[in-house]
């Protein structure tokens, strides 16, 4: 298939509306930024056991459709350390008081859905990489002794300790066969939340990254700066702008030295246009894609492409779905909904508008991919790549009520109304 599109009622079909009239011309120049990493979403504990309560026909169908080559293709994956916000409770691999050399580590919790799912990832896409972060640091490790807001106790034993709580969950995850290819700090150090959460102060995090983590763990993965949630427009604001973080940090000569790229996520779509500004080398990722509300609404499918644009632009190798599947309309356990790729619901599964998003993506571009820079006055609504084998793909939304006439390489496409579109160029 060299043109697809999926409307709100027809999805992934084959297209030839072609025109005889030249229609609005999409121009497409050099290159620009770094080969992709992949696409992927995250395997989280309850979107995993979603899947597995399905029948083992589903559950093969799904992870199909998800993982090889002929459905979406995912090869880029994110997990949690521990629980983050959709796991069914909390739990961190280690919750005994001052365990400080961490003799009662264990990821035994994670081997009933999550290592299970990524299991069946690596049997469909060969080569599938992952990266992880933590939600929270153990409660022992924080004051107040909670899994949600707090701290890190800035004490030279427990930051100690820490850093061996990474090292321990790459050395436990490679035995099972998995290895992480990047480690993230912390996930939204900016944000208290009622879920697993932890804010960090910059100078913890150039404390703990210099003085700790990168001696224990900089041999083993790369060490990225990240999730980065910010800046926000609310009275956060004050607290979260992006030099007080990023900046800040990057001015330490070992962090600078030895983080090997920033993740962005949320608000951080904000922050990614000055951190490609003021480090044009470093690697940038959309780590966690906005999630909506549970409605799964064609209006926020839309959306979500022109974040995937946007990221795209300014540099991220990678955009990165959040949850794969869920129940009971997206609720999560801390109570509020959130939309996914597949809805289930009574033994059955539905593919959401998102997924279609994402398929017009993962299945024709590769990983290696390089953005093409677009130019015109539908440019925003187009994100070109080229493949490394040098084929040309086109990704477009049409997000408008009527169809439109787009000129491209001298063919005159009739895009129809509030669609998505992925065409291989000639």
């Amino acid at each position: 298939m060299n043109w697809v599109s999926t409307t709100e009622n027809e999805k992934w079909s084959k297209n030839n509306e072609y025109s005889d009239r030249k229609g609005e011309e999409l121009i497409i120049g050099e290159k620009q930024g770094k080969p992709l990493y992949g696409w992927g979403c995250c395997i989280s504990e309850i979107c995993a056991k979603a899947i597995f309560g399905l029948s083992k026909d589903k559950q093969k169908a799904i992870f199909d459709e998800l993982f090889n080559e002929d459905g979406c293709g995912f090869d880029y994956c994110r997990l949690s350390m521990g629980a983050n916000d959709f796991a069914e409770s909390w739990y961190s691999y280690d919750e005994f008081d001052g365990d400080y050399e961490l003799e009662k580590f264990s990821i035994d919790r994670d081997k009933k859905y999550i290592i299970p799912a990524v299991k069946e990832a690596q049997k469909r896409s060969e080569g599938i990489e992952f990266y992880a972060s933590p939600w929270s640091p153990p409660t022992w490790m924080k004051f107040p002794k909670v899994y949600n807001y707090g701290q890190i106790v800035e004490t030279d034993e427990n930051l100690k300790a820490y850093a061996k709580y990474f090292k321990r969950y790459l050395e436990e995850y490679k035995k099972n066969g998995i290895a992480v290819k990047q480690i993230f700090f912390q996930n939204e150090f900016i944000s208290d939340q009622k879920f697993p959460s932890c804010v960090w102060k910059p100078e913890t995090i150039e404390k703990f990254l210099a003085d700790y983590l990168i001696d224990e763990i900089g041999e083993m993965t790369d060490i990225w700066f990240g999730t980065y949630n910010g800046p926000e427009t609310d009275y956060r604001q004050f607290i979260s702008r992006y030099y007080q973080y990023v900046g800040a940090v990057m001015q330490n000569e070992k962090c600078r030295k030895n983080i090997k790229g920033i993740a962005f996520q949320w608000a951080g779509r904000s922050a990614i246009v000055q951190a490609n500004e003021d480090f044009p080398d470093m690697d940038f990722i959309n780590s966690e894609m906005e999630c909506g509300n549970g409605d799964n609404s064609w209006e926020h499918a839309l959306y979500v492409y022109e974040l995937i644009h946007h990221y795209s632009r300014f540099g991220a190798r990678a955009n990165v779905y959040w949850n794969m599947a869920l129940e009971n309309e997206g609720l999560s356990t801390w109570g509020w909904r959130q939309n996914s790729l597949i809805s289930i619901k009574d033994g059955n599964y539905v593919f959401n508008p998102e997924f279609y998003v994402y398929k017009h993506f993962s299945h024709f571009v590769k990983r290696g991919a390089v953005m093409l820079k677009t130019t015109g006055s539908f440019s925003s609504n187009a994100t070109v790549f080229e493949n490394p084998d040098s084929s040309r793909v086109a990704v477009i939304a049409n997000p408008f009520f009527n169809e439109k006439l787009l000129t491209v390489n001298q063919k005159n496409y009739i895009l129809k109304p509030r669609s998505f579109n992925t065409i291989v160029l000639d």
